[in-house]
């Protein structure tokens, strides 16, 4: 398990999957900030800044982003501070 100061998911990033983690698993993959933080490791998940910042990850990452606005992807998690936490499940 990672210490708390070397985590790059802060308190609000792991908060905010653990409360809408449902919209991209069909059931809870995670119930404590720890086992939250555990599996967003496993994932590769990645904290990035901004709308622009998800668009560039999604078109890096080659997706076809002509089918709507990559912001609804239940893969993209708004922390609600200007951040996106990216899951990809």
């Amino acid at each position: 398990m990672s210490s708390k100061n070397s985590s790059k998911y802060d308190q609000k990033v792991l908060a905010c999957f653990l409360k809408h983690q449902l919209q991209l698993f069909p059931e809870e993959v995670a119930s404590t900030p720890e086992e939250a933080e555990d599996f967003l490791e496993m994932m590769f998940a990645v904290v990035v800044k901004g709308k622009r910042a998800v668009r560039k990850y999604f078109e890096d990452a080659g997706v076809d982003l002509s089918d709507g606005d990559v912001l609804d992807a239940s893969e993209v998690f708004d922390v609600g501070d200007g951040r996106y936490l990216i899951v990809e499940g």
